[in-house]
């Protein structure tokens, strides 16, 4: 599947890390990059995240909201998002519903 900036992708709603769900329809108009990976602290996701995580001011300046979304549990995305220091919110999809 090729990745096409500026289309519109189909609403979902999940939960999120800090007590959050978020809801694509929510964020309609403004910037947002979600990106998917595979698993919370496996090296090539972690690497990935914190890449996000070093350019997180840029992004924000650039008025875009960053989200993160995998198959783990929410604990698990909280505990990721914690030790790497992860400024943006970690999306839980367990059911596979938007992955």
């Amino acid at each position: 599947m090729a990745v096409v900036i500026d289309q519109p992708v189909a609403d979902f709603e999940a939960p999120a890390t800090s007590g959050q769900t978020v809801s694509l329809s929510a964020l309609k108009g403004k910037q947002v990059v979600i990106y998917f990976y595979p698993k919370d602290s496996n090296p090539g996701c972690t690497t990935e995240g914190q890449g996000f995580r070093d350019q997180y001011a840029a992004f924000q300046a650039a008025n875009t909201e960053i989200f993160g979304i995998s198959r783990d549990s929410l604990k698990s995305h909280e505990n990721f998002k914690c030790k790497q220091e992860f400024p943006f919110e970690l999306i839980s999809d367990k059911d596979e519903a938007v992955c």
